[in-house]
């Protein structure tokens, strides 16, 4: 790797970390204003998505010259298209917390149907996921990527326990349907984030060992 590739990544890395801040303040903002039915801080969500997408579009220029110009080969070819597909994941994110946002702005200062206790232990797992891959990846560490892989099925219990008990509430009382709906489409969201933190994670094994993770 020479030093002008080196000195490059290293600024690639800088706006990871400043897009990955970005989507870890929006997931824990987009919940926490869904639990304190703050309509408020859901629309300044939104907003800050444009933030996210901006950052993105920023980094794919980035490598797409340093690949043009550089003609990086082998391993550092490897970390830029690695790159590309995890900052991909990243605003795909980005897009499910704002869509958290959009729902806490439809459901307002209405009185939960429940009290919301699954739905936020999904995001403190979510948000763990997400800090630690973006770890893994700088440190291309496939052990610690494998481990952030298996958290996906804690997120997906809570996901199906959520669905089962709110599709009982709407069974046995019809005026919670609209509610439930929405509140089933948040954890539908924070599954999804889980679902894209493995692709991350498959993407670091691949980073880190060349090897494809498809079956994990």
């Amino acid at each position: 790797m020479t030093t002008q590739i080196q000195e490059k990544l290293s600024k690639l890395h800088n706006k990871l970390n400043r897009m990955a801040e970005l989507v870890l303040d929006a997931v824990n903002e987009s919940v926490d204003s869904l639990v304190d039915k703050d309509v408020g801080k859901a629309k300044q969500i939104k907003k800050q998505d444009k933030k996210i997408n901006k950052i993105r579009w920023e980094i794919e220029e980035d490598c797409i010259n340093l690949i043009a110009t550089q003609q990086p080969v082998a391993s550092d070819l490897r970390e830029l298209i690695s790159l590309l597909n995890i900052i991909t994941e990243l605003e795909r994110i980005g897009d499910y917390a704002a869509g958290i946002s959009k729902l806490t702005i439809l459901i307002g200062d209405e009185k939960h149907v429940k009290s919301l206790i699954d739905i936020p232990r999904m995001k403190e797992i979510a948000v763990d996921m997400i800090e630690n891959s973006m770890k893994a990846y700088i440190n291309k560490d496939a052990n610690s990527a494998r481990l952030i892989h298996s958290q996906d099925d804690d997120i997906d219990n809570l996901y199906n326990q959520i669905q089962r008990e709110l599709v009982t509430y709407m069974i046995e009382k019809p005026s919670y349907i609209t509610q439930s709906t929405y509140l089933i489409w948040v954890a539908h969201n924070l599954e999804r984030v889980g679902d894209r933190v493995t692709n991350i994670c498959e993407r670091i094994i691949y980073l880190a060992t060349g090897e494809h993770a498809d079956d994990l």
